[in-house]
């Protein structure tokens, strides 16, 4: 049982201090790409240590279980992890944190389930004020403008049929450098898949006593804007992006006095970083961060292999 307790240890103290330290941290929104990199990390961190946990609980449990998971190892590796004391509460833990894996996954599909639907919903609605003209390409990625009166520009996810959307107002209102930057904008978000990082943040949101799970779907969104921001700043231009914002969203009084709400909250954060023009890290304090936020789940999987290669040793 030392090896689960330490394993869930491990899990709380990097579930309670990674947000503290991630959402805090200046150097996020400069690199935001490399702080989504570090979030996956922690989070993948904090699920391997769930799940390693409930593995070898459930071997200390149940001999069948741990006569399933040790049949291929020598004789001294099934030694080191043969310890049976505790074996109620490690068979209470097994099926707590299975409980949790299942609700996971069920959270996961009916993430899933209802962001097809609204898609669906949303195409539908798409073909009814946009029909195909004859002998276009269903499958092909597309640009589409809609009548409006508010601008607008969005991506409709959908695999090889994603769809770049624009209303009219926006065409009228943006010029043709500002329109140029704002479908890179979109284009970013759905070269890097971002809905699917998306779906995964908020189907993990939804397990209990988790707030590091909460964080990581209230980050997502906001990095992978700040993300898809730069792609478009790269090709256009910060102030040529930063004005295309602004004129998009001035009609929707986020840029008053007062906090903004929903989607459009982080809006002048966003505006103002692209005016402030940060430099971004060299390469190599890059890497080096890429690699240090592997340490994260490397330590559940050295504490979990670390008798059997001991004995092996």
């Amino acid at each position: 049982m030392v090896i689960p307790l330490t394993l869930l240890a491990f899990a709380v103290l990097v579930a309670a201090v990674a947000p503290r330290l991630l959402t805090r941290a200046a150097w996020a929104d400069r690199e935001p790409v490399l702080a989504l990199w570090v979030w996956q990390c922690v989070v993948a961190a904090v699920l391997l240590c769930c799940g390693l946990a409930m593995s070898l609980s459930a071997a200390v449990a149940w001999a069948q279980v741990h006569s399933g998971v040790f049949a291929p190892a020598p004789a001294a590796v099934r030694d080191a992890y043969g310890d049976a004391t505790g074996a109620t509460w490690a068979a209470v833990l097994a099926v707590g944190l299975a409980a949790g894996g299942l609700w996971t996954a069920v959270m996961f599909v009916r993430e899933v389930r209802t962001a097809r639907v609204q898609r669906r919903r949303r195409r539908e609605e798409l073909r009814r004020r946009a029909p195909l003209l004859p002998g276009e390409d269903t499958g092909a990625e597309r640009l589409v403008v809609l009548e409006g009166e508010r601008p607008d520009a969005w991506w409709l996810p959908g695999g090889q049929a994603a769809q770049l959307i624009i209303t009219t107002a926006a065409l009228r209102r943006l010029k043709k450098r500002q329109l140029d930057a704002v479908l890179a904008h979109e284009q970013g978000h759905s070269r890097a898949r971002h809905h699917w990082l998306q779906h995964c943040a908020g189907a993990l949101a939804g397990v209990p006593s988790f707030p590091v799970f909460r964080a990581f779907r209230d980050e997502v969104h906001r990095l992978c804007e700040l993300a898809a921001d730069d792609v478009a700043s790269r090709r256009f231009g910060r102030m040529t992006f930063a004005t295309a914002l602004v004129e998009l969203n001035e009609e929707r009084g986020v840029f008053g006095p007062g906090p903004g709400h929903g989607h459009h909250a982080h809006l002048p954060q966003r505006v103002d970083r692209l005016l402030a023009a940060a430099p971004r890290f060299t390469p190599a304090r890059r890497l080096r961060l890429t690699v240090a936020a592997l340490a994260a789940p490397a330590v559940p999987l050295l504490v979990a292999f670390g008798p059997g290669l001991s004995a092996l040793a």
